[in-house]
């Protein structure tokens, strides 16, 4: 039995270690898309985070008997495909999810209580020169009785929803697959919840009915000086509209998905150096804890194929 792991890298500490108990084990730190081929052509087991693994990928490797997902997200393997040649697939769910919901409120907490632009304050000797033990300059608001508005009430979503609700908010929420109807929160239209909500978090995939669900028209609706998260997918957002709204319209908005990641040097959003855009590296899922359940499912999908 032979396991290659494709983009060790992107999972970080775990313990591939306990991968040996299975068989041979190949680590590679990452993989391009020209490099799959030859690395998994005598595979029995792949392990991808985001590798593609398509149709060509699955034919050059004979032996390939299982495909483990070290994400929720299945996007990057041709299921349909796999289906055909009797390979099975598995993906980890649920893994993320409260490292996704803590990074979504340290994200809203930094911007709206504009954490950037104090931290400069101080660093920089103003404070020190200023002759006051405060500084008021940039007024925060509180999220308590607060509209906040989530796009996407999944698991994520909906556990934001119940944190955000701890704080005192006014909870709602938009369907986008329209088949959600969750009595805990009010289901309102996209439109209402952008143009009522204080704070607006996106936790939805990215599909036909959320691609670019958010684009200069839906941005317009958004209240000044509300919060707008993207922890979804970076397809939902129109960046090329976000970065003209952001020119004029006083938002803040914080980003852990882009449209294409790494985020490319030439994107319009690298010109805001600015409090009012905050971007991270789609880190929401990394905590350790979180890899840690990840990797767990994975050696746990493999085990039950292995009882199959």
């Amino acid at each position: 039995m032979k396991i290659v792991v494709l983009d060790a890298k992107t999972l970080g500490d775990v313990h591939f270690d306990l991968l040996k108990k299975y068989g041979e084990v190949k680590i590679y730190p990452t993989t391009s898309y020209e490099e799959r081929i030859s690395r998994i052509e005598d595979a029995d087991i792949i392990i991808t985070n985001k590798v593609i693994i398509d149709k060509e990928a699955m034919d050059a490797a004979p032996k390939l008997k299982l495909i483990c997902i070290a994400a929720t997200g299945m996007n990057n393997v041709d299921l349909d495909y796999a289906a055909q040649k009797g390979i099975a697939v598995k993906n980890v769910a649920g893994y993320s999810t409260e490292s996704v919901v803590q990074h979504t409120f340290a994200m809203a907490f930094y911007l709206i209580e504009h954490l950037r632009y104090y931290d400069k304050f101080v660093k920089s000797g103003r404070w020190s020169e200023s002759g006051l033990f405060t500084c008021i300059d940039r007024p925060f608001f509180e999220i308590f009785n607060k509209r906040w508005g989530i796009i996407g009430l999944g698991a994520i979503g909906k556990r934001v929803a119940q944190v955000a609700a701890s704080f005192g908010c006014d909870v709602v929420y938009y369907s986008t697959s329209g088949a959600n109807d969750d009595p805990e929160f009010k289901r309102v239209s996209l439109e209402v919840l952008l143009s009522t909500s204080q704070i607006v978090s996106i936790h939805a995939p990215l599909n036909e009915k959320t691609k670019d669900l958010i684009g200069y028209k839906e941005l317009e609706l958004l209240q000044d000086g509300s919060i707008l998260l993207n922890l979804g997918r970076g397809g939902i957002v129109n960046e090329e509209d976000l970065a003209k709204i952001l020119e004029f319209k006083d938002i803040y908005v914080g980003l852990d998905v882009t449209q294409k990641e790494p985020l490319p040097k030439d994107s319009p959003l690298l010109k805001f150096q600015n409090d009012k855009l905050l971007i991270t590296p789609h880190i929401a899922w990394t905590s350790i804890e979180a890899r840690e359940r990840l990797f767990d499912g994975v050696i746990e999908n493999i085990e039950e194929f292995l009882r199959s």
